[in-house]
């Protein structure tokens, strides 16, 4: 990954007797920097990395400094490396101005544990990073992270699991079809231009779904619209798909009380009590009714201590180890806010549930105490929401990996899902609805016709029962006759159309499948019920003009002609 070309147009270290200042220095790392956004993909934390390691190394201004006597060229002390890259971090928009100079501090520490730098005698990796007048330089060359291999996927949307497959072995012919209902009407429509030349169809029988079929219609739908939202050609690039759990993401999306938040099966996984009663009196300040009034100076601080302490002892974050990518790489949607909510409320719907839940409850707690002016101030330095981003971000959002940039990614994160939980943290309706419909779609029978491009669905009985093969095979020979059959009755008994166009659609049917029309008709008496002949009496002739009052004779002007 490399800089921008206005980045390297105005880099110019100065080593030399003077030891002065370049004019980069003097510019700041910005005034060079176009900003860019590196957006959702694979490996997104490792392209940021690698990135910010080519900025520091080619912008960082680097000059001679005298230590104990002696000189060395080409360094930078360790509070100028803080300060330049603070800047630099601050005005990418990839991390912004959320990161703190802390912050910045603790990535140097990473960059020496990992030889991207070294002090002044070739030292890297256990000494310890400090904000301070230390110097340091760079080695000839920085380990930048390395690529790991793409997995090889097809371009394509994950496929859903096929319900359509008889057991025993028996397949059907796989054919693309839009489901509508057929009626006489669309049946007129579809077979009026060439009669007789009707596409042969068969009845399509549906299995039972069961629990663990509709857990898998679940997350086959949710991983296929997050891939589609990050835009990806395979959601193995950010994802194991295999690692995601089916029932976690259905009990997420039922399993609700009416503020949405998870009801766990397991109260085992609960919060403790204790914990809950902390979260709710600095959540509800000053009204703590779990708790007593404080009764000294500083306990809502002693109260926040023990709640970040708890979740800071925690081996795993909220947000997982396995979904740190899939999160990083829903980051780089920022610019699109809409896209970016979604992308998040797909995300926290695979989380184990009492990992929800916890988050859900962490987050809104933390989004009370920011904009809680009642309040007392929880720290004296730190405004009160870097203080939440600061105490609970590790806790959300982090990698087993320390070269990552999981410190700021998750402050970036974190300050995200503060601002707009109450969306995030919702079941996202459209994707809910999508699957309950596919989900009824299943349970229909169809009829599907070679080559069309529609169907006929007939819902399914209530129940269902497992058949044989030989009994599979003789309903696939003789069913398609039951759906042509119904609609033939259909069409008799429409009385919404006109007698004319009733014989005619039945003169049409009988060219196209005239064994159903004999089962149903047997004889020309059997098809004439359908029309009685009404006897219509003529009535007499000046019979309307008995039943008009007398009237005056008026002379007309045709009547002078």
């Amino acid at each position: 990954m490399g800089e921008s070309g206005a980045l390297r147009a105005g880099i110019q270290t100065v080593g030399g007797r003077g030891g002065g200042w370049s004019p980069w220095r003097r510019r700041g790392p910005a005034a060079a920097m176009e900003p860019r956004l590196v957006g959702p993909g694979p490996y997104r934390a490792t392209r940021l990395w690698n990135e910010i390691i080519e900025l520091f190394r080619s912008g960082m201004p680097l000059r001679k400094h005298r230590c104990r006597f002696k000189s060395y060229e080409r360094c930078f002390k360790a509070s100028e490396a803080v300060d330049w890259l603070h800047e630099l971090l601050g005005c990418n928009q990839n991390f912004g101005p959320e990161v703190t100079r802390n912050q910045t501090v603790k990535l140097l520490k990473k960059f020496l544990k990992n030889h991207v730098i070294e002090d002044i005698k070739g030292r890297w990796g256990k000494e310890d990073f400090q904000d301070d007048g230390h110097l340091y330089r760079f080695p000839p060359s920085s380990p930048l992270k390395p690529y790991p291999k793409k997995p090889s996927c097809t371009k394509e949307v994950i496929k859903f699991p096929d319900w359509n497959e008889p057991k025993g072995g028996t397949s059907q012919e796989h054919i693309l079809v839009k489901s509508v209902t057929m009626n006489s009407e669309m049946w007129y429509k579809r077979h009026s231009i060439a009669i007789g030349e009707v596409p042969a169809c068969k009845l399509v029988y549906r299995r039972q779904l069961t629990q663990a079929n509709v857990e898998e219609i679940w997350k086959s739908i949710t991983l296929s619209r997050l891939q589609k939202i990050l835009g990806l050609d395979c959601l193995d690039e950010v994802l194991d798909t295999k690692l995601v759990n089916s029932k976690h993401i259905v009990q997420n999306a039922y399993n609700v009380n009416k503020q949405g938040i998870v009801i766990l099966e397991d109260k085992s996984k609960e919060l403790p009590h204790w914990i809950l009663s902390a979260m709710k009196c600095l959540a509800n300040w000053p009204s703590c009714s779990d708790l007593k009034q404080p009764t000294y100076s500083g306990f809502e601080r002693d109260v926040f201590k023990t709640i970040a302490d708890y979740f800071g002892q925690m081996k795993e974050p909220l947000l997982t180890f396995h979904l740190f990518d899939v999160f990083v790489s829903v980051l780089g949607l920022l610019q699109k806010h809409s896209k970016v909510i979604e992308a998040l409320q797909i995300s926290c719907l695979l989380l184990p549930p009492e990992n929800r839940k916890k988050l859900q409850l962490l987050v809104r707690m933390m989004a009370r105490i920011s904009s809680n002016k009642d309040l007392p101030p929880l720290s004296e330095s730190v405004r009160t929401k870097t203080l939440m981003v600061q105490a609970f971000s590790r806790c959300i959002l982090c990698s087993k990996e320390e070269i990552d940039l999981d410190e700021l990614l998750a402050a970036k994160l974190v300050s995200f899902l503060m601002d707009n939980y109450q969306e995030i943290l919702n079941i996202p309706s459209s994707l809910k609805a999508s699957i309950e419909q596919h989900v009824v779609h299943l349970q229909r029978v169809q009829i599907k016709y070679a080559g069309a491009d529609t169907d006929a669905t007939f819902y399914a009985p209530s129940f269902y029962h497992q058949i044989s093969t030989d009994e599979f095979e003789s309903q696939r020979a003789n069913g398609s006759q039951e759906p042509l059959a119904a609609l033939l009755e259909e069409i008799a008994m429409n009385k919404e159309i006109s007698v004319k166009d009733k014989k005619k659609k039945l003169k049409q049917f009988q060219k196209s499948y005239p064994e159903v029309y004999r089962i149903r008709f047997p004889t020309p008496e059997a098809e004439a019920l359908l029309f009685p002949e009404k006897n219509k009496q003529k009535p007499p002739i000046l019979m309307w003009a008995l039943k008009k009052p007398f009237q005056p004779f008026h002379r007309t002007r045709s009547f002078r002609m």
